[in-house]
Order: structure tokens, then C-alpha cells, then sequence
């Protein structure tokens, strides 16, 4: 999740654990602990693609940070002894362990069990949702304003854990529901991740991977019983085994699980993260090799620059997820005529 949002959990975890005894200084020492891991950013492991699947990585390990809050809670009892080493103990273990589990649940990746096993992504909440935050911080601002009452910050951390709870909920009926459309394409076995759009769990997407096509859906809660809409996008399997010839082709495949599109032209290989953004406005795409006529050169991989993401992007999510359209057009980011689907 965002920094805003890990930073109000571990302050709203501090502040319920020991806001009584610690009073509002707890939250000023769950937020710095809360945002600890991600500091793992200012690291450069050299290349682009090393960058980026090494994020969450070491830094997120349940391995590393369950040990790690026994040092930290033993430091901060030397420092503050007002609170015993077994609280100080539960306020930083809640802390550090909820950071990573949280991140999970979002599509980028979580390296839970470094250096074991793949990252793993559940996909059901979007990186920044207000609608898990803002009770996050409606408990803390209480706390600040009203005194040490954990009451509320109680509060906020069971409303955003029922939130979190509902979005598994919400990914599993889209899920179902695209089913049987998929089914119709042959597509019914083929892997699948199903994630909510940006900002909220009631619009969702789906993206399928197929032999030779990518299919997306766009469908949401509102859109009542009408047939979903599939829009296709072409894959060529090829390239996929001519980046797995490439030691950090391999590493994209293993932390994306195979959810990446690849483009040879202007003389160079890319792989682009679908899962992260929209097509048409996906964040990360990364330059592999170079090929100059006479086959593929490995470089040290360079992100391409950022895509614009067209400003009406907002509006068309909107009237999207409020079910005033029935169609986005992911290729070309528009709004269809009512009744029309996408070309």
C-alpha cells in the first residue's frame, strides 16, 4: 500500500496497543515503524529490472522482520522503559509483521517468504484506496484531538480490516461472474488475475492470458445483469522464450508470473508489467536487449519513461464505476456510444 496508509496503520496499531500508557507520541512511533520497510527504496540494485523485484523483497520478509522486533522492541525499552518489553514487543511484531501482510493483498508483488518461494500478489485492493485509509486516519485524528482514547483508533482498525475483508469477497464475484463468458472463449482454464480498478473495489478488472491473445474485462457492481464485455489484445508467445533466454527476462516471469506483454521493435526487446495500471497507461516497461541486425544484445535493463495517462481518466472511471457507461475501452481509454462495445 501507499506510505500515507501503511504509516496510519502502524500509528492506529501503536495507538491501540499503547496509546494509554504512551499517549500521542505512540503514533509518531507506529508511523516510523510503519513506514521502515519501504525504505528498502533508496537501494539500487544496479538495473531497472533489479529495482523493481527486489522492492518488497528482503525488507518484507516475514523471516527478517519477525526477528528484527525483538531488537527494535529491546532498544525502545531501554529508551522508554514506561512500557514493558512484552508491549513493546506486541506494538513493534504487529507492526512490522501487519506492513508486509498488508502489501500482499495488493497486485505489485510481496516477498513474504524471502528468499523463499515467489512474491505473492492476492490482488484485491488497488495501492491507494481511500475507502480503507480514511477510517485509519478518522481514528487517529480522534486520538489526537480527544486524548488517549484507543477507542477510536479500535475503530478505525476494524472498519479497514472489514474492508480488506470484503475486497477477497468482492474479487471472488467478479470472478464467478466472468466465468461463463470466459468459458465461451475457451478461456476458462487459462491463468487469470482479477483486481479492482484505481481507487475502489467496485469496478473491477480481469486479465486473461491466452495462447496468443490477451483478454481484458472491465465489469462492476453496478452494471446489473448485462453480458460482459471481452476485449482482446494480441501476445506473441514467441517473444516470451526469447526473453527467457535472458537472465532478467526470467526474473520479470518469476515476479510478475507471467503477466507481461513484449514488444520487439525499434530495434529493442521490452516487457511491459501488465497487471500495474491499464493498457494504455501501464507504469512499468522495460528495454531487455537491443537488436541490431545481428540477433539480441542483453543490456542492464532501463525503464522506458512513464506513459501520459490522459487527464480525463478520472471522469471515465467514474461514470464507469457508477455505472453510468457501460463500456471503457481500455485499448483507447474512451467511452463507447451506450450499447456499442469496443473496436
Amino acid at each position: 500500500m501507499d506510505s500515507i496508509t501503511q504509516a496510519a496503520l502502524g500509528a492506529s496499531l501503536a495507538g491501540a496497543v499503547a496509546g494509554k500508557t504512551l499517549g500521542r507520541s505512540a503514533l509518531l512511533i507506529g508511523a516510523a515503524l510503519g513506514t521502515l520497510p519501504d525504505l528498502d527504496v533508496v537501494i539500487d540494485y544496479g538495473t531497472a529490472v533489479a529495482n523493481f523485484t527486489q522492492h518488497r523483497g528482503f525488507s518484507h520478509s516475514l523471516f527478517i522482520l519477525f526477528p528484527l522486533s525483538f531488537l527494535i522492541a529491546w532498544a525502545l525499552h531501554r529508551w522508554r522503559p514506561v512500557l514493558s518489553y512484552r508491549r513493546w514487543l506486541a506494538v513493534t511484531a504487529l507492526i512490522l509483521l501487519t506492513h508486509p501482510l498488508l502489501d500482499a493483498f495488493t497486485t505489485y508483488g510481496t516477498q513474504l517468504f524471502w528468499p523463499f518461494g515467489p512474491p505473492i500478489a492476492i490482488s484485491s485492493i488497488f495501492i491507494i484506496d481511500p475507502l480503507y485509509t480514511l477510517p485509519l486516519l478518522a481514528g487517529i485524528l480522534a486520538f489526537l484531538f480527544r486524548g488517549p482514547d484507543t477507542r477510536a483508533v479500535m475503530a478505525g482498525l476494524v472498519l479497514s480490516t472489514l474492508y480488506l475483508g470484503w475486497s477477497v469477497t468482492a474479487q471472488q464475484i467478479i470472478s464467478d461472474r466472468v466465468q461463463p463468458a470466459l468459458a465461451q472463449e475457451g478461456l476458462q482454464d487459462a491463468p487469470r488475475m482479477v483486481q479492482p480498478m484505481p481507487f475502489n473495489t467496485v469496478l473491477w478488472r480481469v486479465t486473461v492470458m491466452g495462447e496468443d491473445r490477451r483478454v481484458e474485462i472491465v465489469t462492476g457492481f453496478l452494471d446489473g445483469d448485462g453480458p460482459v464485455t471481452l476485449e482482446s489484445f494480441p501476445r506473441d508467445p514467441q517473444l516470451a522464450e526469447v526473453a527467457a533466454t535472458l537472465a532478467e527476462g526470467r526474473r520479470l516471469e518469476w515476479f510478475t508470473n507471467g503477466f507481461l506483454h513484449y514488444e520487439r521493435a525499434n530495434g529493442r526487446l521490452t516487457a511491459t508489467d501488465i497487471r500495474l495500471g491499464i493498457p494504455g497507461a501501464h507504469p512499468f516497461t522495460f528495454i531487455l536487449a537491443t537488436d541490431n541486425g545481428d540477433g539480441l544484445k542483453p543490456l542492464p535493463s532501463s525503464r522506458t519513461e512513464r506513459p501520459a495517462v490522459a487527464g480525463e481518466l478520472l471522469g471515465l472511471l467514474w461514470s464507469r464505476m457508477t455505472g453510468s457507461a457501460e463500456v471503457l475501452c481500455l485499448a483507447s481509454l474512451t467511452l463507447p456510444p451506450p450499447g456499442e462495445g469496443c473496436t
